[in-house]
């Protein structure tokens, strides 16, 4: 956008009013997400224990029950705690939101519709993703509660010690494509269902598995979600939190929900390419044309989307159905399983790359290959950005 705009008006201006537009898109993706998945779980909650769910705000299916959430929140009074501190208190809520929508910023939706396309996106969205627990430590340490800050202390050996085993098994499909461009990564998985790279080897099988797990015991959710554990901590590092602030924390965790379930399709399930490349039979590529090419993009970013919610609702799914495990539970898992299993699986599968760039199935793309045409190869002939 913002090259198109620079034929119109100073570089400069074009490329803050490119900047807004995307904020403004992602933004809403993250916004209406927070809603949308709000009204998905008490569903997905509903039917796991036999019950139907909001029945009554919107009509049958209850679909303004998000809208309505939403009004009360905003009309709840705004409180802090006499012993908070105050301006802490007040930024540990913006804090974890945003560094849940900056991981937006390199999430590519298909090819080349990306806010920023970056060489190092996989990198990028892991370190800013991280800050998230910035924001619930705040949340801890200023509320002023004992409560709180034991479910923020918890959130924070959770959070970094998981770091370190998702690295790893991000490390797997990287090694594979030979890049950290998300977009390239995505290209490379283009064609039929062997070329995913769930389907390289079976140590990325596996790989993926504990991949599912360590982003699970990222976002905080059941049952990891130690940092908010209301049968324990009332609830926890949320304890003191209200209103519109308590609303922030909770789109935070939808957000990022969405974010490491885009993640995880881009870099395990091919991205915005479906099992069967039905783009290009119907000749929704580059190579036909401008709008056939912007179809081909929509098709495959519903495709990546769809991918999102299956991901989203996988982990709901998980939240009431498996109890809640101990906080020593959650360490072992993660120290003496996650990494162990992280680790061999990143040996077996560079092993077998060396021995078959091609993958396990017949037909598969050799390593580091970006099919033609793509936006990977664009920005790489330009230098990236």
């Amino acid at each position: 956008m913002a090259e198109y705009l620079t034929q119109y008006a100073d570089p400069r201006l074009a490329n803050v009013i490119a900047a807004l537009v995307h904020c403004g898109l992602l933004l809403a993706v993250a916004v209406g997400a927070a809603a949308f998945f709000n009204w998905l779980e008490r569903k997905v909650s509903a039917r796991t224990q036999d019950r139907l769910g909001p029945t009554r705000v919107g009509g049958r299916f209850g679909w303004l029950q998000s809208l309505a959430d939403g009004i009360k929140l905003l009309a709840k009074e705004d409180v802090i705690p006499a012993g908070a501190d105050s301006p802490l208190f007040r930024l540990a809520p913006y804090v974890s939101f945003s560094a849940a929508f900056c991981a937006y910023i390199a999430l590519p939706f298909a090819d080349g519709w990306v806010a920023r396309h970056l060489n190092v996106a996989v990198l990028f969205i892991l370190a800013v993703a991280g800050l998230e627990v910035f924001g619930v430590i705040l949340a801890g340490y200023a509320s002023g509660s004992k409560w709180s800050l034991f479910g923020a202390m918890r959130e924070a050996a959770q959070v970094v010690s998981y770091k370190i085993p998702l690295a790893l098994c991000v490390v797997v499909p990287v090694m594979i494509a030979g890049t950290m461009d998300l977009v390239a990564i995505g290209n490379m998985q283009r064609g039929w269902l062997t070329n995913w790279f769930l389907f390289h080897d079976p140590f990325t099988f596996v790989t993926f598995l504990v991949f599912l797990t360590c982003v699970v015991a990222g976002v905080n959710r059941s049952s990891f979600d130690l940092a908010e554990a209301e049968s324990e901590l009332a609830a926890g590092f949320l304890s003191e939190y209200s209103g519109f602030r308590w609303a922030l924390f909770f789109m935070a965790e939808r957000a990022s929900m969405v974010a490491v379930s885009g993640l995880a399709a881009i870099l395990f399930l091919g991205g915005w390419n479906g099992p069967l490349p039905v783009a290009t039979w119907l000749h929704l590529v580059p190579e036909s044309g401008l709008l056939a090419g912007w179809l081909g993009n929509l098709l495959g970013a519903g495709n990546f989307l769809f991918k999102c919610l299956v991901g989203v609702v996988f982990m709901m799914w998980l939240r009431w159905t498996l109890p809640r495990l101990r906080i020593d539970q959650v360490m072992t898992t993660c120290l003496k399983y996650c990494v162990p299993l992280a680790a061999a699986m990143l040996l077996g599968a560079m092993l077998w790359t060396y021995a078959l760039p091609g993958g396990l199935l017949p037909g598969g793309r050799p390593i580091g290959e970006v099919p033609e045409g793509s936006a990977a190869v664009a920005a790489s002939e330009r230098g990236g950005r």
